[in-house]
């Protein structure tokens, strides 16, 4: 039996060409100018060909391009390495910088294994993750994720995780509320490490603000702290994948500082560096480094271009900006502004079922039927037509299918840079509201 192609991957099958990019705003070959209300998929956070970012590269270049790790340290790695100590506040100090999310993540699941192996605690080799959720395309975090499009070809061939539901305050479980969503979820979760074994359990991970998978979905009020109380309990890692909503694309640096918890582990990517780099980390607490390091004397997990020298001078430059022109505080800021203008602009268009997010990290969940959160079904492809229509019109969004169920549901995450102007901001804003009205009205959908 074939299995299909992802009809998100279909649909890359003839792009334009992009030649030039500046700012907010991108061009193509044929002279048509987009606005990148998405910063491609969460990552350009200073938008396009910032001047202090570029100059920054080159100067390392003229110097040294990569510093092999294993031979050598180099000051972007010293720098970036401390300044991710800074930001993320706490005991996470220490880290592995690698290429970009994937390999973050696998990281992560690496570290945590050493840490149990570390201790003597070799049968811990399982991790739980959530459905509705994405950690990246290697096996290991394909096996983590809830995504069916995207993991399907796949299956069988990667490690498992334990699945428990998504968290989700719009679509609680099973009966649970929006007011109870938080504590029914992590009850749920604890119901899974003592049915599987909590002695089996090496690490339980999720995305503290849900990304492609689920649509911009913050964690219910309270969730956080509890899943925190029940690893510990349990002496399981918690593993926040921020690779998507971190690095202030949530309004902190951390998105889990907005929920108060800590976890043992990290990762962290796509605002890293901005785009202008692949970078990616790594980063675990002093507890898990230090129980490592007595044990092994450094993490197992490196690659050749770990700690990639002029990859880590454009993760220098691009916080050096973030913190200098207090983007983070600017990003927090934005969310009730962003959100109130998307209200406004789709006054009247029933099948909004829901606009939520932090930061600038919102979604619009389209819903056939607004009382009972009735996804329009899977067979309309509604995501690609949005996608399809915002690029005819200027704009670059980042539309998902299948958040309900893996096959149902529609929804379109914006993620756009953060030292957008206001009047950039109220563009991408127009443009998108113009998008999923023209594509409603061409389906007949209101």
């Amino acid at each position: 039996m074939t299995s299909p192609l992802p009809a998100s991957l279909k649909s890359t099958a003839h792009l334009p060409k992009v030649t030039w990019a500046k700012g907010a705003y991108l061009r193509d070959a044929a002279g048509k100018t987009y606005i990148d209300g998405s910063g491609g998929p969460a990552v350009y956070c200073l938008g396009h060909a910032h001047e202090e970012v570029n100059a920054a590269i080159i100067a390392q270049l003229e110097q040294i391009a990569h510093g092999y790790r294993y031979n050598f340290t180099t000051d972007a790695l010293e720098e970036l390495s401390e300044m991710v100590r800074v930001r993320c506040g706490g005991t996470l100090n220490d880290m592995v910088f690698v290429t970009g999310g994937s390999e973050a993540v696998e990281s992560c699941l690496k570290i945590a294994l050493q840490y149990h192996a570390a201790r003597g605690e070799m049968e811990r080799r399982r991790f739980i993750s959530r459905q509705r959720s994405w950690h990246g395309n290697t096996l290991g975090a394909l096996g983590l994720s809830g995504f069916a499009e995207r993991t399907l070809a796949y299956e069988g061939a990667f490690i498992p995780s334990i699945k428990v539901s998504p968290t989700n305050a719009y679509r609680p479980i099973a009966g649970a509320t929006a007011e109870t969503a938080g504590e029914a979820s992590a009850a749920e979760l604890e119901a899974a490490i003592l049915r599987e074994g909590p002695e089996t359990i090496a690490a339980f991970v999720f995305e503290p603000v849900v990304g492609a998978a689920g649509g911009c979905v913050p964690a219910p009020e309270g969730y956080a702290r509890r899943v925190r109380e029940i690893c510990d309990r349990h002496g399981i890692l918690m593993i926040a994948d921020e690779v998507m909503c971190g690095a202030g694309r949530s309004g902190t640096w951390r998105a889990l500082e907005a929920d108060g918890v800590e976890p043992d582990i990290m990762s962290v990517a796509k605002g890293l560096a901005g785009g202008y780099q692949p970078l990616g980390a790594a980063i675990c607490t002093a507890k898990v480094s230090e129980t490592i390091h007595a044990a092994h004397g450094a993490f197992g997990t490196g690659h050749t271009f770990t700690g990639h020298t002029a990859a880590c001078a454009a993760g220098v430059a691009v916080q050096k900006i973030v913190t200098r022109d207090r983007l983070v505080e600017r990003v927090a800021a934005n969310e009730p502004r962003l959100k109130g203008w998307l209200a406004e602009a789709l006054t009247g268009v029933e099948a909004i079922g829901d606009i939520r997010g932090r930061g600038h990290f919102i979604a619009l969940e389209l819903v056939a039927e607004r009382a009972r959160k009735t996804p329009f079904p899977a067979e309309r492809k509604l995501f690609l037509k949005i996608r399809a229509q915002a690029m005819e019109n200027g704009l670059i969004c980042y539309p998902v299918g299948g958040n309900v169920d893996g096959a149902n549901g529609d929804i379109v995450i914006l993620a756009p840079p953060y030292n957008c102007t206001d009047a950039e901001l109220q563009e991408i804003v127009e443009k998108t509201a113009r998008s999923v009205r023209q594509v409603l009205a061409a389906e007949s959908l209101g």
